[in-house]
């Protein structure tokens, strides 16, 4: 793989993902999930789904008050209100009931209008504005009770009518749809407990490293605690796949042994040893598999690697696609946004793309002019973005930081006020 720009090697590893990312659209291999709380949450349903009722599945009231015939207070006015016997009372929950022409039903929010009723009018509105005197479940009509109006009312007014949100048997979310907050209430809503969606893929995220430890662990000398592991998994699950963990030492062998321990990855993602140097291990395990390796013109995150690789899986081979990351922290979190996170986050129904602008520099910046440099930044309350060092290693200039601030190639030096384009990344 010869040195290539960031959008040339973004095609390419969209290119290498496509037949992966095009099997979990299958509709033979869509899960059929139960609507448990939790359980399909961020899923991506794999067929329109139909509702078996109207919803609501009757005609019901939006507010607190009294269920009339608009006709009955036609001539109501301020001087001349319209005095009516309190009918029957209708709560959420209660059956229905004829509506006695000439009367003022009581009816609560979510109660079915009574038969023969067309308009409802706030508690608020009528006189006086507190139920009184009212019937004791549905169908009872309170002795000797009357309640006053004062205005007219249209009909139809504050009544949700039966099958507003949805008619029988019309969509209530197409394939396609990701399962958030809004969209798991409406399936409840009509009734629908089980769903078909699509499979998640499953990612293998194998950090290398004979330096590498776990949170936790001692540190012995020359030891580093293992920052990508978490990091990327976290990234990765906000990106709607399943995470499998795991970790090889400077050694080929146990590279491919880590592999072929997850033979369900749809794809493989590393951390560490794709670069030139003399313990390379990623590119040594995988370079003969059919991985290629070589620079993309980016900083931080220059040595890149993917292709379809032949690993071990049982007692044979399987091909799978492997993208090779930079070892460093901010390299490899910075190789995850640009080459991988949209294609996931497409996939899994989720929004691929960052809110893009442009803002003044706070300060003089340089950058080589033969890559495109990535720094992170914070934008400041007059509008301006400061940016911080270019290092690879400083991750916790990167936890503090709002946006990445994108140089292109061929610019060397910007001066102070300068417009430079930022990614939001604090959304």
């Amino acid at each position: 793989m010869n040195a290539s720009t960031p959008a040339e090697h973004a095609h390419a590893v969209a290119a290498l993902l496509a037949p992966v990312l095009d099997r979990l659209v299958d509709d033979a291999l869509a899960e059929l999930i139960t609507l448990t709380p939790g359980a399909a949450a961020g899923r991506v349903l794999s067929e329109d789904v139909h509702s078996r009722i109207q919803v609501p599945p009757f005609t019901n009231s939006q507010m607190d008050g009294y269920a009339v015939r608009a006709a009955d207070l036609e001539s109501a006015s301020t001087d001349t209100p319209v005095r009516l016997d309190i009918g029957a009372t209708s709560a959420a929950g209660d059956a229905g009931h004829e509506h006695v022409p000439g009367t003022a039903s009581p009816v609560m929010t979510g109660a079915a209008i009574p038969s023969g009723a067309d308009a409802v009018v706030p508690i608020e509105l009528a006189d006086p504005p507190r139920f009184m005197g009212i019937g004791k479940g549905a169908g009872v009509r309170p002795a000797d009770s009357t309640v006053r109006f004062h205005a007219p009312v249209e009909v139809g007014t504050f009544v949700r009518e039966a099958g507003a949100d949805l008619a029988t048997g019309s969509t209530i979310l197409p394939a396609g749809t990701r399962l958030g907050p809004a969209q798991l209430g409406s399936l409840a809503s009509a009734g629908v407990t089980e769903v078909r969606v699509r499979r998640r893929a499953v990612v293998l995220l194998l950090s290398t490293g004979h330096e590498l430890r776990a949170p936790g662990d001692e540190l012995e000398p020359g030891q580093i605690y293992d920052a990508n592991t978490a990091s990327l998994t976290a990234a990765m699950e906000e990106s709607g796949v399943i995470v499998q963990v795991a970790f090889a030492p400077d050694d080929a062998s146990a590279v491919l042994d880590a592999i072929a321990r997850h033979p369900d990855a749809d794809l493989i993602v590393t951390t560490g040893g794709v670069s030139a140097g003399a313990f390379e291990v990623v590119r040594d395990a995988l370079e003969p598999a059919g991985v290629q390796f070589g620079k993309v013109a980016m900083q931080p995150g220059g040595p890149q690697g993917l292709g379809d690789a032949r690993v071990p899986s049982g007692d044979g081979e399987r091909t799978v696609p492997v993208i090779a990351f930079p070892g460093n922290p901010v390299s490899a979190l910075l190789s995850f946004e640009m080459f991988l996170r949209p294609i996931l986050r497409g996939t899994a129904g989720l929004d691929p793309t960052r809110r893009v602008h442009r803002a003044p520099l706070a300060e003089a910046l340089s950058s080589p002019p033969g890559k495109h440099q990535i720094r992170r930044g914070r934008l400041r309350e007059d509008g301006t973005v400061e940016v911080g060092a270019p290092g690879s290693h400083l991750l916790h200039d990167y936890a503090r930081a709002t946006v990445l601030v994108h140089v292109p190639i061929g610019v060397a030096t910007l001066p102070a006020g300068a417009e430079v384009e930022v990614w939001r990344i604090d959304e």
